[in-house]
């Protein structure tokens, strides 16, 4: 594809290829997509009645071979700069709502960072920040 997908598309990308890397999307990881493009000011914009339809075009780039790379290089190319670290958070904040970040959503991370050119100190900030956040008694 060589088509450059909108910013919106690129966080929801990212946000559904993190919830279908372990091969179950949870409820609660749905949930949570559902509840961030509601309610993000980033999606303030956004026409939620796509949202279906965009989860289901990644899912189809997914399902191809070497669907996971295709879809990394969608979401770089889609996102400007000043949402990269947006995007690594919206990731994150799915890895996290089922409350367990198993590895294979920790390598989607890692390669989500390296596709956007994060630095360490970036990434680590974000995850102490989203840990702080959902943190219990």
């Amino acid at each position: 594809m060589s088509d450059t997908i909108s910013h919106h598309d690129a966080m929801i990308y990212a946000m559904v290829t993190m919830s279908a890397v372990d091969r179950k999307m949870t409820d609660e990881e749905l949930a949570r997509i559902g509840d961030i493009v509601s309610h993000l000011p980033v999606f303030a914009d956004y026409d939620t009645e796509k949202l279906v339809r965009s989860a289901e075009s990644c899912g189809e780039i997914l399902s191809a071979e070497g669907g996971l790379d295709e879809v990394l290089r969608q979401i770089a190319r889609g996102i400007p700069s000043t949402l990269k670290e947006t995007v690594y958070a919206l990731a994150l904040e799915v890895a996290a709502a089922d409350m367990e970040v198993r590895p294979e959503e920790v390598r989607l991370l890692e390669l989500l960072a390296d596709n956007l050119s994060l630095d360490q100190l970036a990434t680590a900030a974000i995850e102490r920040g989203v840990r702080a956040r959902l943190a219990t008694v």
